[in-house]
């Protein structure tokens, strides 16, 4: 059987992995535009299709049966194409496996996309309140920003529906999530990176929380049942969303100078297969600057803001070990980066096992310097770690222990 992924641009990294994981291997990636799409459908050229945006729309008129406007997979049964929803159908799902009553609850969903009116509509269908979208270009199905946070603060369900916060944008929050009182979920579409800043938001308040990751691995389980007419347990599909959460994550190493980041690292490198970045070793490569010269000639506040950069950069990457400077806590916005695909653990080693001082480092040059470095930093190493692992003794035995850690990871 033919299918075809139709997209304006290549498919994603994420969606081919996934499309592997759940062994569907008989696509192939279609470049195309409308009347081109048009074509294939009239000419009976392949047996389905998975329609991107912002084709979803527009294609329903072309196909024999369907009972949506929005149409993002196609099926060819009986040479009749029918149009299906597999979000609309995924989504639904997932709300039921978390046991998410919307009825009557009042929604905000940010950006006016295709995704936008399957989620409103799902709203609807399960008998939500009122619904409002925001977005920056005005309709009249669309509130502005202003009259967002004029009115709407008390939306108790806030839904993502746009692309901001997307990767490579990840710094990019359409809202401010913290000024919602009311909110007690938020669900997000985007899938990349694992968590959006308003994700983490989300999660730091404790408001429940439906990642863009879970739903897309649902969504293309639906996909995938439509193209070869079969039924996948939602087991399976748990299994496969860890496996892609494991193989993406990002194994962020947080602590001391002189912990054993750097040794664990190489050795996590060959037990992960995962590629093993030392920070402070890119900010030399990026800037042709040692540390101790850096320090000399901007200062502490001139390497910390390179440290920012490159924690923003490292960021976007998927299935790295990164061994973090000992001082990257000492900004939120470091570990709030690094957190995006990354679990945060800390290597805990008491300050008697610490080297005393290194002539290196110029902030822990002498043996008070450390003491003084722990003291401030060792309450910050906690507060921000996912786990923590001791790294007093044996050091297999604290490899073995983050391993495990990180293969009991959730988002």
């Amino acid at each position: 059987m033919r299918f075809s992924i139709v997209k304006e641009q290549q498919i994603s990294q994420l969606d081919e992995e996934l499309f592997s994981l759940f062994n569907f291997h008989d696509y192939a990636f279609m470049p195309t535009n409308l009347e081109n799409l048009k074509n294939m459908i009239e000419t009976k050229q392949f047996d389905g299709f998975y329609i991107d945006v912002p084709y979803q729309k527009d294609i329903s008129p072309y196909l024999d049966v369907l009972n949506t406007k929005i149409v993002d997979t196609i099926i060819q049964r009986n040479n009749q194409y029918y149009g299906y929803n597999a979000l609309y159908k995924s989504l639904e799902q997932i709300l039921n496996q978390h046991k998410v009553i919307l009825k009557d609850k009042k929604i905000l969903i940010i950006g006016n996309t295709p995704q936008t009116y399957t989620v409103k509509k799902l709203m609807q269908d399960l008998h939500a309140g009122e619904i409002n979208i925001v977005d920056e270009s005005l309709s009249d199905d669309t509130i502005s920003y202003i009259e967002c946070y004029a009115k709407h603060l008390d939306s108790e369900v806030v839904i993502n529906a746009s692309y901001i916060g997307m990767n490579p944008n990840i710094d990019q929050e359409a809202i401010d999530l913290n000024l919602f009182s009311k909110c007690d979920l938020f669900i997000d579409l985007v899938a990349d990176p694992i968590i959006t800043k308003m994700g983490l938001v989300a999660k730091e308040r404790n408001i429940n929380y439906i990642s863009g990751l879970e739903i897309r691995v649902s969504q293309i389980k639906r996909m995938v049942e439509l193209f070869k007419n079969i039924e996948i347990s939602n087991q399976v599909c748990d299994d496969i969303f860890k496996k892609i959460l494991i193989k993406r994550s990002n194994v962020v190493l947080i602590g001391m100078p002189s912990c054993g980041k750097s040794t664990i690292g190489k050795i996590l490198e060959k037990k992960l297969n995962k590629k093993f970045i030392d920070m402070d070793e890119v900010i030399v490569q990026n800037t042709n600057v040692s540390i101790p010269e850096i320090f000399n000639r901007s200062g502490e506040a001139g390497f910390r803001k390179l440290e920012t950069i490159t924690s923003k950069e490292l960021s976007k990457e998927n299935g790295l070990i990164i061994g973090t400077g000992g001082g990257t806590i000492k900004n939120k916005i470091n570990i709030d980066y690094l957190k995006l695909n990354g679990i945060i653990i800390f290597i805990d080693r008491d300050l008697e096992n610490l080297i005393t001082y290194d002539p290196n480092r110029p902030l822990s040059s002498s043996q008070e310097a450390v003491k003084k470095l722990y003291m401030e930093r060792y309450p910050l190493y906690k507060k921000y770690a996912s786990f923590i692992v001791n790294n007093n003794g044996c050091i297999d035995e604290c490899v073995d222990n983050i391993i495990k850690a990180f293969h009991n990871i959730k988002k």
